[in-house]
């Protein structure tokens, strides 16, 4: 692509994906991620990352912590970003359609934007689609969702639990503090979510775990009736009042999205 074309908006929505998904401090050229897509949109990956840096510059919640981008904004830029936070999970499903076809990826394929390693794409065997138009597209709208916010959290947190630091990406899950289902508002805000194993997923999602205001780890008593037994020990006990885990830079979980949770789902 020639050097000064205009990005379109297809375009916009693939950057937009990209720069929820990547930690401020990650918009450098040489980044993996950044050349990996770079490429796949025809572009100089320093035309990508000036591109994200722009972004940068509209961003309030980057503004609040004392940083900003670059002032190139454009007005298409504004359009875009505006649209995005007027209509998260809309225009998440759609930039996440946006950024899989980018990658010519298949229904039942996986790609991850992986912090550090660049663009991970996995070929699975082809899954059978749910019935009817409405629910095969209602479903895809809401998958798309999920799997952006996977992406957005784990990267969030530098691809490890953020009670123990397991760091295998199959074994992670970004996991809800405020219920998916009930607080569509919040679904794909990134201060809703936490990356745990999927045990921890499972204990914090039932209510056995929650963190306390200092956000350390909180066992419920009905998980310590279980007690003693060994697994329960090397899983929880070890972690219990052990603050959250994860990067210096990272924005943290919304502590009234926590209070929620040991207020309302944790057994206390």
């Amino acid at each position: 692509m020639a050097a000064g074309t205009r990005w379109t908006r297809d375009e916009l929505l693939v950057a937009m994906n990209v720069y929820d998904k990547l930690p401020f401090g990650q918009f450098d050229q040489s980044n993996p991620v950044i050349k990996d897509v770079a490429r796949k949109l025809g572009r100089t990956p320093g035309s990508l990352a000036m591109k994200l840096s722009n972004l940068a510059s509209l961003d309030p919640a980057l503004h609040a912590r004392g940083r900003k981008g670059l002032s190139g904004a454009s007005n298409l830029d504004r359009e875009i970003w505006d649209e995005f936070h007027e209509h998260p999970e809309q225009l998440a499903s759609i930039s996440e359609e946006a950024f899989r076809q980018l990658f010519s990826a298949t229904e039942s394929d996986d790609v991850e934007l992986i912090k550090g390693v660049g663009i991970k794409h996995e070929r699975r065997s082809v899954q059978s689609p749910p019935n009817g138009p409405t629910e095969q597209s209602s479903t895809v709208i809401v998958r798309r969702g999920q799997q952006f916010f996977r992406q957005m959290i784990l990267n969030a947190f530098d691809g490890r639990c953020c009670v123990t630091g397991i760091g295998i990406r199959e074994l992670l899950v970004a996991s809800h503090i405020k219920p998916w289902g009930a607080f569509p508002e919040s679904r794909l805000d990134i201060q809703n979510g936490l990356c745990l194993s999927r045990l921890h997923d499972a204990a914090f999602d039932r209510g056995l775990i929650s963190f306390d205001e200092d956000c350390r780890l909180v066992l419920s008593r009905e998980l310590k009736e279980h007690l003693p037994q060994v697994a329960i020990e090397q899983n929880f006990v070890a972690y219990e009042g052990v603050g959250i885990q994860a990067p210096g830079n990272a924005l943290g979980p919304n502590l009234d999205f926590m209070r929620f949770h040991r207020e309302v789902v944790f057994r206390t």
